[in-house]
């Protein structure tokens, strides 16, 4: 695997990462919502990784290697019924003063979150141990 293909690895593993961290900040924000443009409370919703071939254009010119990255290949959403809680004075509540709520659990979500930020944070510790390899290279070829 060449220094370069490792920077493109990196580079695909922190812009899925990303959008990880933002669909679940998109939970964490709509834990309450009870009532959507799609009718009924929000749905969770999670992002589906899957493996992908990276190649960087650089490391194309140098060798003919894949590396295996991840990317987004889609986002899920929870299917399941939602949850009902006795609430007769919302305005989202049936005859029986029951309101639909979202299926989530906002601490689940926030600890994936801070999982989300670690891997995101490993990718950038990796993409400057890379860039620390190229600068010595250098260095020495001088």
């Amino acid at each position: 695997m060449s220094l370069f293909g490792s920077l493109s690895v990196s580079a695909s593993g922190m812009a899925a990462q990303r959008i990880r961290a933002a669909v679940l900040v998109e939970n964490i924000a709509n834990s309450d919502t009870t009532r959507t443009q799609e009718g009924g409370p929000y749905r969770r919703k999670d992002a589906i990784f899957a493996t992908s071939s990276v190649k960087s254009d650089f490391s194309a010119q140098l060798d003919e290697q894949l590396q295996t990255g991840v990317s987004v290949q889609g986002i899920s959403v929870d299917s399941r019924p939602p949850e009902k809680q006795y609430m007769p004075g919302h305005p989202d509540a049936d005859q029986d003063g029951y309101v639909a709520m979202p299926r989530m659990n906002p601490a689940e979500d926030m600890v994936d979150l801070t999982g989300a930020n670690r891997s995101y944070q490993a990718n950038v510790a990796a993409m400057s141990a890379v860039k620390d390899m190229i600068q010595k290279s250098i260095e020495l070829l001088r």
